[in-house]
C-alpha cells in the first residue's frame, strides 16, 4: 500500500477536484452546493440546465455562493451544438460556416461574442473549438462541427476562435485530441480507430492543436479514439503516450487536460466509468468530464471513490492525482480573475447573422434566373438521426424564418425511402422547399430529392449540412450549418428579403 504523503481530507478533496459532473434541473441540487464545500471544483451545464439566460445567471450565482471560483462549464459550439440556445436555435453559426467564410477576424468576433454571452450568464468554460480536420466526408459525428477539411484552415480559424472567446475572459477547450476528423464511427456508441502514419497524424491532425496551443488555449479536450500509429492498445484519453509524451512533453502544452464525457461508449463498454477515469488520470488527463449521461449525486461518489482507491493501492500515484487537482484549480484562478464584469450588451444576432449571411452559397440551375418567391411554400425537412452531440432538442430548417416572410408556410418533417410520394401529395400545387442535412451520407434523403425534382423541377433545396453533393434544384441554398441564423440567410435569399 502506498504511504500517503498527505491526509485522508486531502486526498478526498484533489479526487473531487478532478470531476467535471452534470447534474439535472435548472436550479443546483443541495448535492452539488455540498460536494462544493468538499472539493469539487466544477460543474458542467447541458441542454436539460438551460430555460433562459437570466435562469442560467441564478443557476451560476446560486454555484458560487458556495464556491466562488467555481468552474462552470458548457458545450457550447454555436451552430448544430448549442446548449445556451438549445430550444431556439443558436445565434452564431457554427465552425464549417465560419470556415466558409476564411476571415478570421469575423471567427475571432463571433467567439468574442460568444464567450461575452457566456460570462454574463457566469460561465466560464466553454468546451470549445472544435480543431478537428473533417479528412472523412461521412464522418457522423464531426462535419460540421469542423472549421473543413484543410489542415491550414482548421489551424488558423481554431486560434482565432481560442483568442476570440478567452479576451472575453471564458476559457477554451479546444478538442478532440489528437484529432476526431477521421473517423468513421461516433465515440458516444463505440471505438473509432484512426488508422493513418504518424506523419499523416503530425501534418493533418495535429498542426490545428499546435495552433491552438501557440494562441494559450487554457484547455484540450480529449477524444476516444484509438489511433495505432501513437498507442496501439489505448485510446487517446487513457494513454500516457499520448497524453504526456505527445502533447505535454513533445507540444508542450502545459494547460488542463479533460476527458471528453467519459460515460460514453467507447469507454464505459469496455473499461467502466470508474476503471476509465482512474486510468485517465494516471495516463495525464486532469479533469473527468462526465453528466452528458450520468447525472447524479451516485455517479460522482463513484468516480472519487475509484480514485481514492486507487492511489490507496498504488495504481495511480498520489503526486499525479494531486498535480491534476492543481491544474483544476489553476484554471479556475485564471477564470476568476479574469471573467468580464461588463454587462453583455452587444446584439448577437448581429454578429451572427452577418457572419451567416457570409457563409451561405447559392447555386441557380443552369439557363435559369431564379425569381425569389411571393407566395408561402411547403417546406420538408429531410431529417436524419441527429448525432447524441447535437441532440433532437433544438429546432433547425428554414419553415419558422420563411413563415415569418411568407406567412402560411407549413412544413413537415420526413425520412425514410417513402417519403417523396407523401411530399408532394401534402404539397399540392405550392412551391417545395426540400431542407436536408449532409444529403451525401444519406441514399434515401439522396433518392428523395431525386424524385422531387423529377416531379417539381421548381423545387428549392437548401443543404443545412456539409454540401458534398452536386448543387441542384432550381436554387441550391449551401448555409454550412442548421444555427438559427443559418436558417434566417437561407430565408432571405428564398424570398429575396
Amino acid at each position: 500500500m502506498t504511504t500517503l504523503a498527505h491526509g485522508a481530507d486531502t486526498l478526498t478533496r484533489d479526487a473531487l477536484t478532478v470531476l467535471q459532473p452534470g447534474f439535472t434541473g435548472t436550479t443546483a441540487p443541495d448535492w452539488v452546493l455540498r460536494r462544493l464545500g468538499e472539493g469539487l471544483a466544477s460543474v458542467g451545464l447541458f441542454g436539460r440546465n438551460i430555460a433562459t439566460p437570466e435562469q442560467v445567471t441564478a443557476l451560476t450565482a446560486q454555484l458560487r455562493a458556495e464556491r466562488d471560483d467555481v468552474l462552470v462549464a458548457i458545450d457550447e459550439e454555436g451552430g448544430d451544438v448549442t446548449r445556451l440556445e438549445v430550444r431556439t436555435g443558436s445565434s452564431y453559426p457554427g465552425n464549417l460556416a465560419l470556415g466558409a467564410v476564411d476571415d478570421v477576424t469575423l471567427t475571432r468576433e463571433v467567439a468574442y461574442d460568444m464567450g461575452r454571452r457566456l460570462a454574463a450568464c457566469g460561465v466560464n468554460l466553454d468546451w470549445a473549438p472544435s480543431a478537428d480536420v473533417n479528412s472523412n466526408p461521412s464522418n457522423p459525428v464531426i462535419g460540421v462541427r469542423a472549421f473543413g477539411a484543410d489542415t491550414a484552415l482548421v489551424a488558423r480559424h481554431t486560434a482565432a476562435y481560442v483568442t476570440g472567446l478567452q479576451a472575453a475572459g471564458v476559457a477554451a477547450c479546444t478538442k478532440h485530441f489528437p484529432g476526431h476528423g477521421d473517423t468513421a464511427v461516433d465515440s458516444h456508441h463505440a471505438m473509432p480507430r484512426v488508422d493513418v502514419s504518424a506523419d499523416v497524424l503530425a501534418d493533418r491532425d495535429l498542426s490545428p492543436f499546435r495552433a491552438a496551443i501557440a494562441a494559450g488555449s487554457r484547455a484540450i479536450m480529449s477524444a476516444h479514439i484509438l489511433v495505432p500509429a501513437l498507442d496501439a492498445d489505448l485510446p487517446a484519453t487513457l494513454s500516457r503516450r499520448i497524453l504526456t509524451d505527445l502533447l505535454r512533453t513533445e507540444l508542450g502544452y502545459t494547460g488542463l487536460i479533460v476527458t471528453d464525457g467519459i460515460e460514453m461508449q467507447a469507454i464505459a463498454a469496455a473499461y467502466g466509468i470508474e476503471r476509465g477515469s482512474v486510468l485517465a488520470i494516471a495516463a495525464g488527463a486532469d479533469a473527468i468530464c462526465v453528466g452528458g449521461g450520468h447525472s447524479d449525486e451516485e455517479t460522482v461518489s463513484r468516480l472519487r471513490d475509484a480514485l481514492v482507491a486507487a492511489v490507496r493501492s498504488g495504481e495511480l500515484p498520489e503526486e499525479r492525482l494531486a498535480d491534476a487537482a492543481e491544474r483544476v484549480r489553476e484554471l479556475a484562478h485564471w477564470t476568476a480573475t479574469t471573467a468580464s464584469k461588463e454587462p453583455y450588451a452587444s446584439d448577437a444576432d448581429e454578429v451572427g447573422l452577418v457572419a451567416a449571411r457570409r457563409a451561405v452559397r447559392v447555386t441557380a440551375a443552369p439557363d435559369t434566373a431564379f425569381t425569389p418567391l411571393t407566395e408561402a411554400p411547403y417546406v420538408a425537412l429531410l431529417t436524419p438521426v441527429p448525432n447524441i452531440a447535437v441532440g433532437d432538442h433544438t429546432p433547425w430548417g428554414v419553415a419558422a424564418q420563411l413563415a415569418a416572410l411568407l406567412p402560411g408556410t407549413e412544413t413537415d418533417s420526413y425520412s425514410g425511402e417513402n417519403a417523396a410520394q407523401t411530399i408532394l401529395t401534402t404539397a399540392g400545387t405550392r412551391r417545395i422547399v426540400a431542407v436536408v442535412r449532409d444529403e451525401h451520407r444519406h441514399d434515401w434523403m439522396a433518392s428523395t430529392l431525386d424524385t422531387l425534382l423529377a416531379a417539381r423541377p421548381d423545387t428549392v433545396v437548401v443543404e443545412m449540412g456539409v454540401p458534398m453533393s452536386p448543387p441542384r434544384g432550381a436554387l441550391h441554398v449551401a448555409t454550412h450549418g442548421a444555427a438559427r441564423v443559418c436558417g434566417q440567410a437561407a430565408a432571405e435569399i428564398i424570398a429575396g428579403a
